[in-house]
């Protein structure tokens, strides 16, 4: 299916939240059961960046298996709705319904786990409630669909605005210290230096809007954050993601 980035964070003290759980295959899921458990991790948080299809796969199967209720931009919850139709337009039908939500997030939250936070920063435009999470002690944000290597997200489905987007990225983002490494919801992690220097959208030239389903070699990645792009794993390699990619 959707190529999606999960992102398992943890700590030393073995607490630990998941950033858009976009697992639709059972191994998907499995895999990601398997690393919460062989790693003893206590899940505090299940957080979407958004609430678009594919980054809502693997709720009903985490509430299932832990009990967690997604949170996420009130803004953006009409999608819950729309993901059954949204899912026969690409041809498939979704294996459960979509769950409720159990908790709202605003912009400037906090979001604690462990001896670490998280920061909800709203940057609207991609679609109406999309989060960015900044955690300024490791230097880096998850940035779900609003940055990309190299791109931004795409602003024509509901509730999509260019403009929000790209202002919202400029005066949200491109605030912060330029080694701020990003991990975006699709393809590798990128830093906001980078960005804002060689991002065609930084320097103001007409961006052409792409839509970032490109699947990279089919691979595990566990940061002690767990990540997964492409359909079928092969293999792990571990990685701080508390430190630059």
């Amino acid at each position: 299916m959707f190529p999606v980035n999960c992102y398992v964070l943890s700590d030393e003290t073995k607490e630990a939240v998941i950033i858009d759980a976009g697992c639709f295959y059972e191994e998907e899921k499995q895999a990601l059961k398997r690393y919460i458990d062989s790693n003893s991790l206590t899940v505090k948080h299940l957080l979407n960046t958004h609430l678009h299809l594919d980054h809502i796969f693997g709720n009903p199967f985490l509430l299932q298996e832990y009990g967690l209720k997604a949170e996420a931009n009130q803004a953006d919850e009409f999608w819950l709705e729309q993901a059954p139709a949204q899912s026969r337009m690409f041809g498939f039908q979704l294996p459960e319904a979509p769950v409720p939500l159990g908790k709202y997030i605003f912009d400037g939250d906090i979001i604690t786990f462990g001896n670490t936070q998280l920061e909800a920063i709203h940057v609207p435009g991609h679609s109406p409630g999309s989060i960015v999470f900044y955690c300024k002690e490791a230097h880096c944000i998850f940035s779900g669909d609003v940055l990309f290597q190299g791109s931004i997200g795409r602003a024509d489905l509901t509730g999509g605005n260019f403009d929000e987007l790209r202002e919202h990225i400029c005066s949200r983002l491109f605030v912060l210290p330029p080694d701020t490494v990003v991990y975006p919801g699709h393809g590798d992690p990128t830093t906001v230096g980078a960005e804002k220097a060689n991002n065609p959208f930084s320097d103001k030239i007409k961006l052409k809007i792409q839509l970032i389903y490109y699947y990279h070699e089919n691979r595990f990645i566990s940061r002690p954050t767990y990540r997964y792009t492409g359909r079928r794993p092969s293999r792990y390699v571990g990685k701080d993601w508390r430190k630059e990619p």
